[in-house]
C-alpha cells in the first residue's frame, strides 16, 4: 500500500509571533509588553525558533538586540503577514457583531468627554453597543481589536475637538484671583502626564511664578478635586466644558492658550457608509447637541 510522506514540520506560530513583534518593535521587552508575556518568554520563543532554523535571528549585545541579516530579511514578510492576520480577525469580529463598536481612548477623554455623549448616542441609535477601553497611549490599529481610536494629536484622523488650556476653579476660589500673580497664594493642581501645562500658560501670561500644589496621575481625579475646591487646575477645554456649562468650575482669567494637538479620531479600517462604526464616528465628530 502507498505510504504517505510525513507532513513537513511547521515553525511554531508562537515563536514566529514573538520574532515578528521583537523585530518590529526593536527589542524583546517591547515585544513582551505588546504580547502580554514576560521578556523571558519572548527570549525562549526566539531561542526555539533559532534552534529550529539552525541560525541566529538576533545578535545579542550589551546594549540590547539587533537583527542579523537573516532576521532583517525575513522581518518585513512576517510583519505584513501578521498585519493581514490581525485585519482578517478584526473583519471577522466586525461581521460577527456588526452593531458593536470598540473605542480606545485616554482615561480622561473616556470619563470627561466621551462618557457624557453616550446617552445621546444610545437614544439616537439604541441598536449600537459602544465598548470603551482606556489606554495611556494610542493603540496600533493594525493589531489591536479596536474600531476607533480617540487621542490628542497634531495631525491625522478626524479632528473632533480643538484643545486649549486655561486655569479653572470653583467660583468661590475664583473670587480671590484678580490677576495671574495671585496664583502664587493658592494650590495649583497638575496632571502627571501634562506637567508642562502650567509653565506653558504662565509663559503666555507673561508671569514668572513658582507654583505649589499636588500632582495627580488621573486627570479626571484632578478635575474632581478642583470641583471640591482643592485648588486651581489647568483645564483642557474639551475636558472641562461640562463643568463650565454647569457652573461648578469657572475660568478666573480670560487667557486661553490653544494647543497644536486636538482630539482626533482614527478608524481601524475603511468605514462602511451607514455602518455602525461610521455612524458612531460621525456622531463623535459632530458638535454636541
Amino acid at each position: 500500500m502507498p505510504v504517505a510522506p510525513p507532513p513537513a514540520k511547521s515553525l511554531p506560530l508562537g515563536a514566529l509571533r514573538a520574532f515578528e513583534a521583537a523585530a518590529r518593535l526593536g527589542g524583546f521587552k517591547a515585544a513582551a509588553l505588546e504580547l502580554g508575556v514576560s521578556p523571558g518568554a519572548v527570549t525562549a520563543h526566539i531561542k526555539t525558533l533559532e534552534a529550529e532554523l539552525g541560525a541566529p535571528l538576533f545578535e545579542r549585545t550589551a546594549r540590547g538586540v539587533q537583527l542579523t541579516a537573516l532576521g532583517a530579511g525575513a522581518a518585513p514578510g512576517f510583519i505584513a503577514a501578521f498585519d493581514a492576520l490581525a485585519q482578517a480577525a478584526a473583519s471577522l469580529r466586525a461581521q460577527a457583531a456588526p452593531q458593536v463598536v470598540h473605542i480606545a481612548t485616554l482615561p480622561a477623554i473616556a470619563q470627561l468627554w466621551l462618557s457624557p455623549r453616550l446617552p445621546v448616542l444610545r437614544a439616537a441609535a439604541p441598536e449600537i453597543a459602544v465598548s470603551i477601553t482606556a489606554l495611556e497611549a494610542p493603540p496600533n490599529l493594525k493589531r489591536a481589536p479596536f474600531d476607533l481610536s480617540l487621542f490628542p494629536s497634531e495631525r491625522g484622523g478626524i479632528l473632533v475637538a480643538e484643545d486649549m488650556i486655561f486655569p479653572v476653579c470653583t467660583p468661590a476660589l475664583a473670587a480671590r484671583l484678580m490677576r495671574p500673580e495671585d496664583l502664587g497664594s493658592v494650590a495649583c493642581l497638575s496632571d502627571a502626564s501634562w506637567q508642562d501645562d502650567w509653565p506653558r500658560w504662565l509663559r503666555a501670561a507673561g508671569v514668572d511664578l513658582p507654583l505649589r500644589g499636588p500632582v495627580y496621575s488621573l486627570y479626571a481625579l484632578a478635575v474632581e478635586e478642583a470641583v471640591n475646591g482643592a485648588g486651581v487646575l489647568m483645564g483642557h477645554g474639551p475636558l472641562v466644558a461640562g463643568h463650565l456649562a454647569r457652573g461648578t468650575l469657572v475660568a478666573p482669567f480670560a487667557l486661553r492658550v490653544p494647543l497644536a494637538a486636538g482630539l482626533r479620531l482614527w478608524s481601524a479600517r475603511p468605514m462602511v457608509r451607514g455602518g455602525a462604526v461610521a455612524r458612531v464616528a460621525a456622531f463623535l465628530a459632530s458638535p454636541p447637541g
